[in-house]
């Protein structure tokens, strides 16, 4: 039996939830006194590849790049090239929700996503999960012969585990019956799936020419940007950079929310950010009931003094 793992990568290199994902994995693996098997489909060097084998992969499934989108030739690909495999481990990406969902179909396997915390049984697999937009902890038992987990972004530490593996390249990837129109990239300096710090601004920032303060806040802290749902609606701001429930849901370790009221369908998408800090001239806002620190004042005075000092500390 073993457990494996679906790793995800950008331009040639793994994202950093990949080393999280890999970090759970092997530690489930030892919990199961079993060995840990990743797959790739993104192309990636040989040295690359190796990384894998520092976080506890024993072995390496590669295979023809397969485009994020088609997860029915991703699915039958797993299907077809794993063996005893008991439990399988995500990241909880959109790629992820997106083969998970139809490799339970496909393996009759039972699904825990959203998981934050190592099994706290291994028969039947028991896992905490986050539910209701981050507000409550489930836990969920699987019963199924195989389990498949995905875990939640920032949830686990990355913790390296070095082991001999081998690579076994698989030729021939059969594609699937979805069609790919067009791939829309968003081109912030860093990913907002991936951030440890998200610089965010709604509409106190009172229009698009404001933004530089908050672009320049993020460099300094090497942080990506972000925007509440009406700034992404009216065009201030793409809407790639929209978090929120109805958004893209993060999971930083610090989220700096600058001009942004704080209704309920925003705080859905980023309460499971590790530390919280809201800028409002509004002290009413609802914002400051969520977060752990808040300034009230004029966010065009606060920002450019917190530049300031940032830099001077660095």
């Amino acid at each position: 039996m073993s457990v494996l793992i679906y790793t995800e990568s950008w331009d040639g290199s793994f994202r950093k939830s990949t080393f999280e994902a890999i970090s759970y994995a092997n530690e489930v693996s030892k919990l199961l006194d079993t060995d840990l098997v990743a797959i790739s489909f993104g192309n990636e060097s040989k040295q690359e590849l190796e990384k894998l084998a520092k976080y506890g992969a024993t072995k390496i499934i590669t295979s023809d790049i397969i485009y994020k989108g088609d997860s029915e030739a991703t699915t039958e690909f797993i299907s077809k090239n794993i063996n005893d495999v008991n439990v399988i481990v995500f990241a909880n990406s959109y790629t992820s929700k997106m083969i998970a969902p139809r490799l339970g179909v496909k393996l009759k396997a039972g699904i825990a996503s959203n998981v934050i915390a190592l099994p706290t049984s291994t028969d039947p697999i028991q896992v905490q999960r986050k539910s209701f937009s981050s507000k409550a902890i489930e836990n969920i038992e699987i019963h199924s012969d195989i389990a498949i987990i995905t875990l939640a972004p920032n949830a686990y530490e990355i913790i390296e585990d070095s082991k001999n593996c081998q690579i076994e390249k698989v030729e021939s990837v059969k594609k699937g019956n979805i069609t790919i129109n067009g791939q829309e990239v968003s081109s912030g300096k860093v990913s907002l799936a991936e951030a440890e710090i998200i610089v965010s601004a709604g509409r106190g920032m009172k229009g698009p020419e404001n933004w530089n303060l908050i672009e320049e806040l993020a460099d300094v802290l090497f942080a990506a940007t972000a925007c509440s749902k009406p700034v992404s609606d009216i065009g201030w701001r793409p809407h790639s950079e929209h978090v929120g429930q109805t958004g893209k849901a993060v999971a930083p370790n610090l989220y700096i929310a600058i001009g942004i009221s704080g209704a309920i369908q925003h705080l859905a998408g980023v309460n499971s950010s590790k530390v919280m800090v809201a800028i409002n001239s509004d002290a009413e806002a609802p914002f400051f009931k969520a977060a752990d620190y808040g300034i009230v004042g004029d966010a065009f005075e606060i920002v450019p003094k917190l530049i300031e000092e940032i830099k001077k500390i660095k």
